[in-house]
């Protein structure tokens, strides 16, 4: 899997510091105000956010630094092959879709990038907060750093929550200070951020459920209503069932969903469709 050059970038550095943030204060805070490090109780609840934390940092990681998918120099769409029953077209005079800025033909659901200045396979949308694009080969990683993300969040609010539970006698005005200030700054991080990305989550999972990118879900939409206009029915082309659509994303074993695994996604040049058994070649406008 090709790796992507990554200069600096502000967005990425306030993710990392805000995750490093939460992270000390979950487990050297609330952990240890509600539980206890010493304690077994303690020790778990420490254990599973650090482990939480590793896999949030890890696919993150590895959402910024891989290539989302680059269209090949000589690609070239066979509108003769029997296997690829639907051909992107243009919406003004049904060419094959062409990329004057990459001199090249797109492939499916590719598009370009005006922020990384290129074709990029699949693309789903361009994401300041992993100075990357979200994109074939990335998407899942993307995902799956999503999902963790989500789940530290609420696990920290909760700690936070029961944390506040415990009264200590010994503590101090200096003390209660600092503590007071931890409090309040993760509060003012953990709520927002609940709320954000798990409105991010739901409205993926959406998309993943439909088989669909952001763009192809905006594309649909001006579809649906040309298709009702004209007394059609639109079905999004790469829709194959919720469950077949899961599986092409996260992967055939169910073990290996929350996993950054990308063995199971293809070359990102030909997708399965709802027109793959039917014996009349289909074209989608895009």
């Amino acid at each position: 899997m090709k790796r992507k050059g990554v200069g600096f970038s502000l967005p990425v550095t306030v993710v990392m510091m805000v995750i490093g943030f939460i992270y000390f204060s979950t487990v050297f805070t609330f952990i240890d105000r509600w539980f206890s490090l010493t304690s077994s109780p303690g020790i778990a609840n420490a254990a599973a956010f650090t482990a939480l934390a590793l896999m949030c940092v890890y696919n993150y990681s590895i959402a910024i630094f891989r290539d989302p998918g680059r269209v090949p120099l000589n690609y070239m769409p066979d509108v003769e092959d029997p296997e690829s029953p639907v051909h992107e077209i243009k919406r003004k005079g049904g060419d094959l879709r062409y990329c004057q800025k990459c001199s090249h033909f797109k492939p499916p659901r590719a598009h370009h990038c005006r922020v990384c200045k290129r074709c990029v396979l699949r693309m789903d949308h361009h994401c300041i907060w992993i100075n990357n694009c979200v994109g074939h080969t990335n998407y899942k990683v993307f995902f799956v750093f999503v999902v963790y993300a989500v789940t530290a969040c609420v696990y920290s609010m909760v700690l936070l929550v029961g944390s506040l539970t415990v009264e200590l006698q010994d503590e101090d005005e200096e003390m209660g200070s600092y503590l007071r200030t931890i409090y309040v700054l993760s509060a003012f991080l953990l709520i927002p951020m609940s709320v954000a990305l798990g409105v991010l989550l739901g409205w993926h999972i959406y998309l993943i459920l439909q088989n669909k990118t952001t763009i192809e879900y905006h594309e649909g939409v001006r579809a649906m209503w040309l298709a009702e206009k004209g007394g059609q029915v639109y079905k999004h082309p790469y829709d194959i069932g919720a469950y077949d659509n899961l599986t092409l994303i996260l992967g055939p074993n169910i073990l290996s969903w929350l996993c950054p695994t990308s063995r199971h996604i293809g070359s990102g040049l030909r997708f399965r469709t709802a027109f793959d058994s039917a014996p009349v070649s289909s074209e989608t406008k895009s």
